[in-house]
């Protein structure tokens, strides 16, 4: 792509635009946005008997509250509707969710005024995680329609009671064009990294079955995998099992590519920080169908971090973190522990 870009005329506020590339010949193209953001335990206030919400009541340790939830809506209403907005306005084309409690959350998020412009609809699941948390898919219905969505439960053979968030597989229309997408939630490294390695590698591997099934029926399917992998780009997961390239030009048309290995091994960008260590475990990951110059059809441009200001802790210990609900039990008041992840797709008019 060719680095003297400039903005062209708006064709769609809501969320799509002409861009144009400067040469002997002008071309126009539209740009749509796809996100992915970890949430921080977005509960709502009731108490769920089957669930291990307990925490997140008026009368639990975190003293969740109407007050505390009604502005955590606000709160990450307001980062949906401002991701991408270098490009597009009104929020993301789709967007993949974690750590989201319940339909009635989603419910609520989407009703939010700041969102109600983009007309998003909702995909959910309830899935067997034991904190009740699960993945979500929203998109703005006014640009994707879905044909059909389905929800596939992680299974470990020599872990018989283990469970966790199902991946959520999404098949749809993006702008007319055929897409799949897969959100994750992988298993998180409670009990320390090595030891909970075999999960995620599991998880992995479930991934990669799903990415071949799609691709044995359309070896050309468009494929995005999205979500909080709890790896970084360069771990085992990542490379071996799900067989990811960090190099585009090593990419070919039924690999995966994973743009953020770049951003994470060159830029030193993360998602979240720990002990002043930055991961990526917010990834998005393409298939080798959204690579290429021919731009007749939708193809992968870029990829970034949502690290605005105003979701940033500017100062303390933790200044440059992620601005949290809660830091160590103490309610902050902020979004969330992780920095969103998203990508533009560009098509010629």
């Amino acid at each position: 792509m060719k680095k003297n870009l400039q903005f062209a005329t708006i064709l769609f506020v809501a969320f799509f635009i002409s861009i144009r590339f400067t040469s002997a010949q002008e071309k126009k193209y539209k740009i749509g946005c796809i996100a992915f953001y970890n949430t921080e335990n977005f509960y709502d206030t009731i108490n769920d008997p089957n669930t291990n919400d307990d925490e997140f009541t008026p009368t639990g340790e975190a003293k969740w509250n109407s007050k505390r939830y009604y502005q955590k809506l606000d709160h990450i209403a307001t980062v949906i509707s401002q991701i991408g907005d270098e490009y597009v306005k009104g929020g993301p084309v789709v967007m993949g969710l974690s750590e989201i409690e319940n339909q009635s959350v989603l419910e609520d998020l989407v009703s939010q005024p700041i969102l109600k412009p983009s007309n998003y609809g909702i995909v959910h699941y309830d899935s067997p995680d034991k904190r009740g948390i699960d993945v979500a898919f929203i998109y703005q219905k006014d640009h994707f329609t879905v044909v059909n969505s389905k929800a596939v439960p992680l299974r470990i053979p020599s872990r018989p009671g283990f469970t966790t968030r199902d991946q959520l597989v999404v098949f749809g229309k993006f702008d007319g064009e055929s897409m799949y997408f897969i959100v994750n939630h992988w298993p998180s490294r409670y009990g320390g990294e090595k030891r909970s390695t075999p999960l995620r590698n599991a998880a992995a591997d479930l991934t990669k079955s799903i990415v071949d099934s799609i691709q044995k029926i359309d070896s050309t399917a468009k494929i995005i995998i999205m979500g909080d992998l709890n790896d970084d780009p360069t771990n085992k997961s990542l490379i071996k099992h799900l067989q990811t390239k960090g190099d585009v030009k090593e990419a070919g048309k039924k690999d995966l590519y994973n743009p953020m290995y770049n951003l994470f091994k060159k830029e030193g960008v993360g998602s979240l920080a720990y002990h002043d260590n930055w991961n990526l475990f917010d990834q998005i990951i393409v298939s080798g169908a959204l690579l290429g110059d021919d731009k007749s059809t939708y193809k992968f441009y870029k990829a970034k971090i949502f690290n605005k200001a105003f979701i940033t802790q500017t100062d303390g210990a933790y200044a440059g973190y992620p601005l949290r609900t809660y830091v160590g039990g103490v309610y902050q008041g902020g979004y969330s522990d992780h920095f969103p992840s998203y990508i533009f797709l560009v098509k010629e008019k």
